[in-house]
């Protein structure tokens, strides 16, 4: 059964987190410099202890499926819908108290209430002002694997926003065009890297003239930056280049500290931390009442392209197998 970060004997026999103390054992997928602050606040403010274990989301909901009822993890954040999807499938995630789901809007939080919604951000394609002709960009995010932009559109295959679009598409356009989409992709020979962060920064560099991201990298380099010659392309709504995914927050099922997990999960979502995302990490706070981030079109203005991200879960290990096969990830 999920517990509260007792010692590994489970013999300290002390007060659940819930109880005004103990701690709150966090698996995130967001790095600890995009979230990591918000902890910190919280546990300051609460007294609840928090132990975090940061790690990409897919291999973190992995861990905790293979933990089963011996995961230590109480809350799961994830930076991919596709990973909390995934353990909903698997029976390992609580149901969230109404209260804490009510504050989004309908579709940013998982319809069995399994998981809410914490930010938002829309995919992009970041370009070098310097290199590339606006007027050249294309229309749709599929017409990325003509040759004119052969080896010139950087990606982070492993990274799970890429493998959240790359779902999307299997599951709007079918296992066959999505699959399509990345071997021509793959024909190319693009540069590929880790995450969005070193896209943004070879196309700042000029070492490439483009890549797929999401929307607030470019944001965030040009507030350190004015002067960096990146732009994000928006494709237009309904373009699957221009997707909504948010980063969601989770309940395990079978924690032994629950109250004070949706306690966390209530916080991510207050005014204090919602304003956090915006001003910090320039994504789109999904809580109501709080301004959108300065620098990024508002939200409401901004091309976006809602799919259910509920069904993103199970697709979470046909995609990643799809993705390999296609020799991105070699």
């Amino acid at each position: 059964m999920a517990g509260c970060g007792n010692d590994d004997d489970g013999d300290d026999g002390g007060a659940g987190a819930d109880e005004g103390g103990g701690t709150l054992t966090i698996y995130s997928g967001r790095e600890e410099d995009l979230i990591g602050p918000l902890f910190e606040d919280f546990s300051e403010e609460t007294g609840i202890e928090v132990e975090v274990r940061y790690g990409d989301s897919a291999d973190l909901a992995l861990l905790i499926d293979e933990e089963g009822d011996n995961s230590p993890a109480d809350v799961f954040i994830s930076q991919s819908p596709g990973a909390v999807g995934f353990l909903a499938e698997q029976g390992r995630l609580a149901e969230i108290d109404e209260s804490v789901l009510e504050q989004v809007a309908e579709g940013d939080a998982a319809e069995d209430g399994t998981w809410v919604g914490l930010s938002g951000r829309v995919r992009t394609l970041v370009y070098n002002t310097d290199l590339v002709d606006p007027a050249t960009l294309p229309d749709s995010v599929l017409d990325l694997t003509d040759e004119q932009y052969a080896g010139q559109v950087a990606l982070a295959p492993t990274n799970a926003s890429f493998q959240d679009f790359v779902t999307v598409l299997r599951v709007q356009l079918g296992e066959d065009e999505a699959q399509a989409w990345l071997d021509g992709m793959a024909a190319g020979d693009p540069p590929t890297f880790d995450g969005n962060t070193a896209i943004v920064e070879a196309v700042g560099r000029g070492e490439v003239p483009m890549g797929l991201v999401n929307h607030y990298y470019a944001a965030r380099a040009l507030a350190e930056d004015p002067d960096l010659p990146v732009a994000n392309h928006f494709f237009p709504e309904g373009d699957y280049g221009s997707t909504l995914l948010v980063t969601a927050g989770a309940i395990i099922e079978g924690t032994d500290d629950a109250d004070a997990a949706a306690q966390l999960l209530d916080f991510l979502l207050s005014e204090e931390a919602q304003t956090y995302f915006s001003q910090e990490t320039f994504e789109y706070p999904l809580a109501s009442g709080v301004e959108p981030p300065e620098g990024v079109p508002p939200f409401d203005e901004v091309p976006k392209t809602r799919v259910d991200l509920s069904e993103l879960g199970g697709g979470l290990a046909a995609t990643t197998e799809m993705i390999d096969a296609s020799g991105l990830t070699r």
